[in-house]
């Protein structure tokens, strides 16, 4: 027997379909019904590809005991984080208040009539185990503390909500002369220093680093930034088989990873590793992962309409009679697969090259972790080729394509002819499809490699032609239904891929076809209703979802701080000023620097929590427009120039072949590419 998640449209919510808890999405008449019935709500909070989410589905909500009491002392209410965003930032930030930590599942307790949480936790199991309550333990005492405990309720939520609105009212400040320097040097010490535990991408956080790579006496930050490209591309972390990156690693030395393939993280890495080639760390495996990232793309991760789906499992099953999947399964190998596989000489080959022993790396089987960098041989990628079939079931070429499982049923009952693969969240998302935008856009300017941007702009197409619903912006389609408006991070990281767009294709010609989309206009357009709908004309900056869209949320937020993906008032500002400089239009240079002001206080107090933030204090201080021809624009666009934006120019003086502009003023013409470049790096330090 179903319940009402039976009809959602998320594989998350879908997933929790046949508990027996009696879910609720997020709605007005679930939160209605709490209040009528005196019900606290239990909001659960997760999404499709974690696997800390699918153990607890399986456990505490597919438990009857437990299910019979929540249902008739709370009103249980199931979101899918990747859909809202919005909802699931607030109420992270009150279990971080309550905690000192977060994560998901995200499980909270609230007041029904106000929204207001006062308790809170991750995954709870349903004995007492790993120092953790169980979870009937947990629900007794939580309904018997709301029913006995008023006043220490009330005093509990005040605090919470206090700390959230304290939150939200920043005091703008002027920007300090040496407010940049502060923050590329905190960032960039993130990147270096090695910590115990997992190790993440951290983008945010890298590219910092890498912009700092340009300033003077800035060693450490290069050799953080060369060797983050390094554990990413040689890592556990990248599938070396199959192509695209895991989500983390669960160990310090980027050697076992958990298994979900996140779109966001692979469009991030994919534009860092092109910059760090860019920046002239031209290690051949960061060509080698991006190249296999893009056929992974292509193979498993494309739909048809040409929009990117959305992430990939870590979990799948060995054969199709297992009640429940097992970690990392599709990827990993035992020695003795291998050795069946793989001829002596093959096998003893590749040990040489990856981390393969008999008694492996992981529960008994081995991760593929590169042992040093360097071009891999061509016998070494034919043994790879090999895995590939023993994985997929066909060979690799760049004509494959894999159909994804969309749920557990259609994975274990599908006759594959390799390997039964990780369910995919085929579902698109603007905000994660924009991050694979930018990097195959950057990509391709730095590779030339057409397919690149040929995916890049039928993504990018494809949002501006189906996301639009009544002539507003939505953030979400599921095969064809078009579900949520759009919030922050869907406008600026959907403006910044329009730009990159922009950028990548001034290269290609003069003059663009007429049925050639203008991604310049698009990306104009775009920041109107951004501007109309979600601009804080009090404050400055962007509040994360538009005024019509934000009655169901107990705070108004604004993103400032970076998670596994960048902040939306960085990217936004960054955007701001590149359309300043494109467009001439200076009230986007004010709103820029209006934003920046609004965040000065945490810039300067916290600023390894914002390190968007910062890149776009660079950009603002630095930002250099390059008015030249296509020839020109195809050579530079190949380097890092992290605060350069090209506009072709015909109407240069005779014999010059380019002009520097750096802020709001230009550089003498430059009647030589060496002189050009010489402008070119000054400009890029002017402010530092």
């Amino acid at each position: 027997m179903t319940n009402r998640l039976a009809q959602a449209q998320s594989l998350y919510l879908r997933k929790h379909a046949e508990n027996p808890i009696d879910w609720w999405p997020w709605c007005d008449q679930a939160i209605e019904t709490a209040r009528r019935e005196n019900k606290p709500i239990f909001l659960s909070v997760g999404y499709s590809s974690c696997h800390w989410c699918t153990v607890m589905e399986g456990e505490a909500f597919s438990d009857e005991a437990i299910a019979d009491f929540m249902n008739a002392n709370f009103l249980p209410i199931k979101v899918d984080r990747e859909e809202r965003p919005d909802l699931d930032s607030i109420y992270m930030q009150a279990l971080q208040m309550m905690t000192g930590q977060g994560g998901w599942p995200l499980n909270i307790f609230i007041s029904p009539d106000d929204l207001v949480p006062f308790y809170g936790g991750t995954y709870f199991p349903v004995e007492a185990r790993y120092g953790r309550p169980g979870f009937m333990q947990v629900l007794q005492a939580i309904r018997h503390y709301y029913d006995s405990e008023k006043a220490k309720l009330d005093g509990i939520k005040a605090e919470i909500l206090n700390g959230l609105q304290s939150s939200l009212s920043l005091q703008p400040g002027a920007l300090d002369q040496n407010l940049l320097k502060l923050g590329l040097n905190h960032n960039t010490e993130v990147v270096s220093s090695k910590r115990p535990g997992p190790s993440f991408p951290m983008i945010p956080y890298a590219d910092v680093a890498l912009r700092s790579t340009r300033f003077p006496s800035e060693s450490q930050a290069q050799e953080a930034s060369r060797q983050r490209g390094k554990d990413l591309a040689l890592g556990g972390i990248f599938d070396h088989v199959g192509g695209g990156f895991h989500r983390y690693t669960v160990d310090p030395n980027w050697t076992v990873p958990h298994f979900e393939k996140m779109l966001y993280d692979n469009g991030q890495i994919v534009e860092y590793l092109a910059n760090l080639w860019g920046m002239g760390v031209q290690e051949a495996g960061f060509e080698r992962a991006i190249a296999l990232t893009v056929q992974w793309l292509k193979r498993e991760m494309t739909a048809p309409q040409g929009y990117f789906y959305a992430a990939q499992d870590a979990d799948s099953f060995t054969t199709p009679d297992e009640a429940e999947p097992e970690e990392g399964a599709f990827y990993v190998w035992s020695y003795q697969e291998l050795q069946t596989l793989l001829t002596n000489k093959e096998l003893a080959e590749l040990s040489e090259q990856f981390t393969i022993t008999k008694a492996g790396n992981f529960e008994g089987v081995n991760v593929l972790q590169r042992r040093q960098s360097g071009q891999l041989s061509q016998s070494v990628e034919a043994s790879l080729s090999k895995l590939f079939i023993a994985r997929y079931g066909l060979p690799a070429d760049e004509s494959t394509t894999f159909p994804p499982a969309r749920n557990n049923q259609e994975a274990k009952s599908t006759a594959w002819d390799g390997r039964i693969p990780s369910v995919t969240d085929t579902k698109m998302i603007v905000a994660w499809n924009s991050l694979m935008i930018s990097g195959l856009a950057r990509a391709y300017a730095v590779f030339r490699e057409v397919e690149y941007l040929e995916l890049a702009s039928q993504a990018a197409d494809f949002i501006l032609q189906h996301q639009w619903v009544d002539g507003r912006f939505h953030r979400v389609n599921y095969d064809g239904s078009i579900e949520v408006l759009a919030q922050s991070e869907d406008y600026a990281l959907f403006i910044k891929a329009l730009l990159d767009l922009h950028q990548v294709t001034r290269s290609v010609r003069a003059s663009a076809p007429a049925n050639e989309t203008d991604w310049l206009s698009q990306a104009v357009r775009v920041q109107t209703e951004f501007d109309e709908f979600l601009w804080s004309v009090e404050m400055g900056g962007y509040y994360n979802t538009a005024r019509d869209a934000s009655r169901d949320l107990l705070v108004r937020e604004r993103s400032y701080i970076d998670n596994a993906t960048p902040a939306a008032n960085g990217v936004a500002i960054a955007n701001l000023v590149r359309l300043s400089l494109l467009t001439k239009d200076l009230d986007y240079l004010d709103k820029a620097e209006q934003t920046l002001q609004a965040f000065s206080s945490i810039m300067q107090t916290s600023p390894t929590a914002c390190p968007s933030l910062f890149a776009a204090l660079d950009w603002f201080q630095n930002c250099t427009l390059i008015c030249t021809s296509c020839d020109c624009i195809a050579l530079l666009e190949t380097q890092y120039l992290p605060t350069v934006t090209f506009a072709l120019e015909t109407n240069l003086p005779e014999n010059a072949i380019g002009l520097v502009c750096q802020g709001l003023s230009c550089k003498e013409p430059a009647y030589s590419l060496e002189q050009l470049q010489q402008q070119v790096q000054q400009s890029l330090v002017r402010n530092q």
